[in-house]
């Protein structure tokens, strides 16, 4: 019967944020502005370290990745968002769909771990700081970013690849304002055991692996920092992990919300503004908690300017 009832899709309808039109459009100006913060905010910084040679160190290095990142995947989500608000219906083919499904999952699951190296940086420089520039070399730092992209790859391959053998019901309507997976699933017509598992493994250790690596590399930090006798040197140290650990609040807490409860407890539409703290919010607050937060960005931004003005 099941198979009755299904056809091949060739395209989805994403239902957006909110079906009430008095919202359509003061939600557009809010998320366009959120998504022009993004943008200026993310590429700025990477512009900032690229083009200021004292930040070119490791605990940089990963700052522009991470702010390259939020901006790609911000951009793989936010204006197809926009069409929402502004069409009647939303349409996304197929293959555009998966696409967008991939590239979401690679710079999401890309983030989680350049958060957990970029931990791993601050334990080194706190902890072991006579060593630091043999610990992380420029060699050992490439390696733990391309291990960073290896498991964003790897995560997106293992969540697209079992999405890509269901069967899709006729009913093409998604609950959503983007291709996720968990309101795909709700639209397969087939068993859809195998990706609730993979669900669980693979979004277990795309947040757990991160988690563990970052909650053991600040139980390092606290514990050195504590003994630390100058309050003047624990106040330093704190503000230099400070901003890292509002980050990884925000954004492994809001991914954990969304993902690690079962579908019972969180309904799709709380599910819709639960993501939006990972994928609008999140992007748009890194940059300026770094920024915002950070004495050498600030000389930096300083710098820059005066230079573009005396030129």
């Amino acid at each position: 019967m099941a198979a009755e009832n299904s056809s091949f899709v060739t395209e989805f309808i994403l239902s957006g944020l909110t079906d009430q039109p008095g919202l359509q459009m003061p939600l557009f100006f809010l998320f366009l502005g959120f998504y022009v913060v993004t943008v200026v905010g993310n590429l700025g910084l990477i512009a900032l370290i690229g083009l200021n040679s004292h930040l070119h160190i490791p605990m940089y290095f990963f700052l522009f990745n991470l702010s390259f990142i939020d901006f790609c995947y911000s951009t793989v989500i936010t204006p197809k968002m926009f069409m929402s608000f502004i069409l009647k219906e939303n349409v996304i083919s197929y293959p555009g769909c998966m696409t967008q499904l991939f590239f979401f999952l690679f710079f999401v699951v890309s983030e989680s771990f350049i958060l957990s190296a970029m931990a791993y940086d601050r334990y080194v420089a706190i902890c072991n700081p006579l060593m630091y520039t043999v610990t992380m070399s420029p060699q050992v730092c490439l390696l733990l970013l391309l291990g960073v992209y290896v498991m964003g790859f790897a995560g997106a391959m293992a969540h697209t690849a079992c999405m890509l053998r269901l069967t899709f019901c006729a009913n093409n309507l998604i609950n959503h304002y983007m291709c996720d997976i968990l309101p795909l699933l709700e639209r397969s017509c087939t068993s859809t055991y195998v990706n609730e598992l993979v669900v669980f493994i693979v979004v277990g250790i795309d947040i757990g692996v991160p988690t563990v690596t970052i909650f053991i590399s600040y139980a390092l930090i606290l514990s050195s920092i504590l003994r630390i006798h100058s309050s003047e040197g624990r106040s330093k140290a704190f503000s230099t992990c400070s901003s890292h650990i509002i980050a990884v609040s925000l954004f492994f807490g809001s991914g954990a919300f969304m993902y690690l409860k079962p579908s019972s407890l969180l309904p799709m539409n709380q599910g819709k503004v639960s993501s939006l703290f990972y994928t609008i919010v999140v992007p748009m607050l890194n940059p300026l908690i770094y920024s915002l937060r950070n004495k050498d960005v600030k000389v930096a931004l300083k710098k820059t300017l005066n230079k573009t003005s005396f030129s």
